[in-house]
């Protein structure tokens, strides 16, 4: 009885056996296919969420840098870590690019938009390689404004492809100021473009107060400006008289490597563009156009500022086309057209007895028309200094009254106080000095104290533009140097050599 309860029991644990394994085998084969569908289905996730985030990416634009994407799955195993999830948002976008009309910005050329500019330059301020955009077709009405340093990144591009006018209202500029627009203690800052920078200065040109009445228009109402003309003056401007300091249009203060291109600055009230205290300029392909009776709105206009360089240019206004003043070194002009205006000068340097210090210039590849002069160096009696190293080479000049000039008697009054310190001069070179002049060829009038050195004359051919004309012989005066090759008209009033008693100059001339 107990052997047949044995194998009862036997049987029935056999039993109980067979059906949990089978159980459990169907089990693992069950869970293995759901861990097949799971791997197949995440898989598939990760390529749809992974295929969007590359076509989000390719919309972003160059502004849009991503992580690179981890691996897909190796096929046959699966990863320890799931793949990224992109549910919390897209990625983080940065703009470069900062338009005036999304700060407010109207364009209309009436209402005030010197705040929306205002907040664009400060947006762009704290991005590196940024571009401040004024788009074209718009007319923005700008006052007085500053695009300051030093705590600005690097290499901001200012892109001006619409036109951007200044007010005429007198109370807008106060008691007077230097400028209009200013850009200052930047490095590496860009003015590029097809716009216009129109400084309506017809209301500061006058002498009286007085206005034509032909000013008294009602204002433009579209969103262009011709090139060579200024906005129409309202009535309602005119309750005031504009102050007696008469702003620069763009001026560029304590910069590094600053670039001007492509531009239009016409109508300044006084210099078009200035630079001070900068180093590592280039001014290119751009124009300056206002009339030529326009009193004091020099070109280009230079102070306490090296590495230069200045081409391909349009230069047309009421006064110097290219002024280099004091402290000025490694200045480099070439091929710019210059008329109407002063031609390019070097000067006044020493005015209120001031010492001035001038090195290494070169202006060379220029043509000028109906200038009054041509190239020129002018300095006022009682300063103190030097001018050395400076070239001036293929000019060719047409109807100028003076193309070659040296003025150390300057004096833009009626009457100067004669005086016997001077800055010195030497090491002043002309070649190629081509053209037609309308009332004397060359004019060197040198101190008497501090003659001038080293002046050499190579290949000069002037000639009168009407024999009908009065016409002046060259004139010298304390002029030494070396004509190296025949000139015409003959310039026999050049001292050859040196002089034999020069002042030795003191500490307070030397630079």
């Amino acid at each position: 009885m107990k052997e047949v309860n044995l194998k009862h029991f036997t049987f029935t644990l056999l039993i109980v056996i067979l059906v949990w394994s089978s159980t459990y085998q169907s089990c693992n084969a069950r869970r293995g296919k759901h861990w097949r569908r799971s791997r197949t289905t995440s898989d598939s996730l990760y390529k749809k969420k992974y295929k969007n985030h590359g076509n989000n990416h390719n919309h972003r634009g160059s502004g849009y840098k991503s992580k690179s994407p981890p691996k897909p799955p190796v096929k046959g195993y699966s990863p320890a870590v799931p793949p990224p999830s992109y549910d919390d948002g897209p990625p983080t976008i940065s703009s470069t690019a900062f338009n005036v009309l999304q700060f407010g910005a109207k364009g209309d050329g009436n209402t005030d938009d010197t705040k929306a500019f205002e907040a664009a330059w400060a947006a762009a301020c704290k991005v590196e390689a940024s571009t401040v955009v004024v788009p074209p077709n718009y007319v923005f009405l700008v006052g007085p404004i500053s695009f300051s340093g030093p705590y600005c990144r690097q290499n901001i591009v200012f892109q001006l492809d619409g036109t951007i006018i200044a007010p005429t209202s007198w109370k807008s500029w106060g008691s007077g100021l230097f400028q209009w627009i200013l850009f200052s203690k930047l490095n590496g800052i860009s003015v590029q473009g097809n716009g216009i920078i129109d400084g309506r200065g017809s209301l500061w040109w006058k002498e009286s107060s007085q206005l034509d009445e032909s000013l008294l228009v009602e204002p433009r109402t579209n969103t262009t400006t011709d090139k060579n003309n200024s906005q129409a003056v309202t009535s309602s401007d005119l309750y005031g008289q504009m102050p007696s300091i008469k702003p620069t249009a763009l001026r560029f203060y304590g910069s590094f490597n600053a670039t001007v291109t492509g531009i239009t600055i016409q109508n300044s009230p006084q210099c078009h563009l200035k630079f001070d205290n900068c180093v590592g300029v280039e001014v290119f392909n751009m124009n300056v156009t206002s009339p030529g009776n326009s009193l004091n709105t020099d070109g280009i206009h230079l102070q306490n500022s090296r590495d230069v360089v200045i081409h391909s240019t349009n230069l047309a206004c009421g006064d110097d086309c290219v002024s280099v003043q004091t402290g000025c070194s490694n200045i480099y002009i070439h091929n710019v057209n210059c008329g109407p205006g002063h031609g390019i000068s070097i000067g006044g340097l020493g005015k209120d007895n001031t010492k001035a210090c001038v090195s290494n210039i070169t202006v060379r590849d220029v043509v000028m028309h109906n200038t009054t002069n041509g190239v020129r160096i002018k300095t006022w009696q009682g300063g103190s200094g030097s001018v050395q190293g400076v070239l001036f080479s293929n000019i060719q000049v047409s109807e100028v009254e003076f193309p070659i000039v040296i003025d150390q008697y300057y004096c833009d009054k009626r009457i100067c106080k004669n005086q016997t310190s001077a800055v010195a001069l030497s090491g002043i070179n002309y070649e190629k000095i081509r053209g037609t002049y309308t009332i004397k060829p060359v004019h060197f009038a040198c101190s008497d104290s501090l003659p001038c050195e080293g002046v050499t004359l190579t290949n000069i051919k002037l000639e009168p533009q009407q024999e009908r004309y009065r016409m002046f012989n060259p004139f010298c005066w304390q002029t030494f140097g070396e004509l190296n090759t025949p000139s015409l008209p003959p310039i026999d009033c050049l001292q050859i050599g040196k002089p034999s008693s020069n002042r030795i100059q003191s500490n307070r001339d030397s630079c």
